[in-house]
């Protein structure tokens, strides 16, 4: 009864609807105030118990490793000013237990292909994987609500929510029927379906947990246009012999893949944080919004 211990962050993405910001700076490094996204990810992961963060990178990607990477020169430079406070926090960002693994993805094949080139690391258990894009604020950290979930059913669990019907074409949409409070069995999941066309407005955002079974499945899933296997196809097929879970997570998504995301993401964090808030909250009153 092995617990969920290692996550997938598939990182390799280009992050056009940024550009030029991630011209040369991955979008999983944007900052949320003064954290960047891949680490409100990573720490969600910790939160949940998982040691071994598997980073799925590609090119100008570069910034992920060294983010979680000790920092000699900076240290030294914040030594030598006798700023502790913030050697303090750059030496503890993540917990010494936690293992970073980096592994190229040589080319952008679909989340499928990001979720399978994990498959020698993750091996034989159960993982979670994690999108930086999508922000949840959840008390407790959705993945530690999603890993209590695995741990009491023990099989496959994606993070869902409600959209409008109108948005359904932008999320795999799973057909699905209560099974406990907050859970739900899948029966089956579509890929973007237009609206006429989707069998629910149940969303699957980015946070899944999966037994190691998935990985047969994106191994012979049919590659899709521009020849990218996508995860929701491997999923679908995995349903065909075993139980997937849906879970209406209890917190809210910013999707700071869009630009109308990630402003809503910096306004909320901003209004909360603990050097700027009340000041940040000042301002924003003051605009009279």
């Amino acid at each position: 009864m092995k617990k969920v211990r290692k996550a997938v962050f598939p990182v390799a993405g280009m992050g056009t609807r940024f550009l030029p910001a991630t011209k040369a700076s991955p979008k999983e490094m944007l900052p949320i105030v003064d954290k960047p996204l891949i680490q409100f990810a990573v720490e969600e992961a910790v939160a949940a118990g998982i040691t071994d963060m598997v980073f799925v990178t590609g090119r100008s990607k570069r910034s992920i490793e060294d983010h979680f990477d000790k920092a000699y020169e900076l240290e030294s430079e914040l030594e030598a000013r006798g700023k502790s406070e913030l050697l303090d926090f750059v030496r503890n960002m993540i917990p010494k237990n936690i293992n970073c693994i980096y592994i190229r993805q040589a080319e952008a094949l679909g989340l499928g292909h990001a979720v399978l080139c994990a498959k020698p690391v993750i091996g034989d258990e159960p993982f979670a994987v994690l999108l930086a894009d999508d922000l949840l604020d959840g008390n407790p950290p959705v993945m530690k609500q999603m890993t209590d979930t695995y741990d009491y059913y023990r099989c496959s669990v994606l993070g869902v929510q409600d959209v409008p019907r109108a948005d359904t074409r932008s999320y795999g949409i799973v057909d699905a029927r209560a099974v406990a409070d907050r859970v739900e069995q899948i029966n089956a999941i579509v890929e973007k379906p237009k609206p006429e066309d989707a069998p629910s407005t149940l969303a699957v955002v980015g946070r899944y947990i999966l037994t190691p079974r998935i990985f047969h499945h994106l191994e012979n899933v049919k590659p899709g246009a521009g020849g990218e296997i996508q995860l929701t196809d491997g999923i679908a097929s995995l349903l065909s012999e075993e139980q997937v879970l849906a879970y209406r997570y209890d917190g809210t998504r910013y999707d700071c893949g869009s630009k109308l995301g990630y402003l809503q993401a910096t306004v909320v964090f901003g209004q909360r944080h603990p050097e700027v808030g009340p000041a940040f909250d000042a301002y924003l009153k003051s605009l009279g919004g």
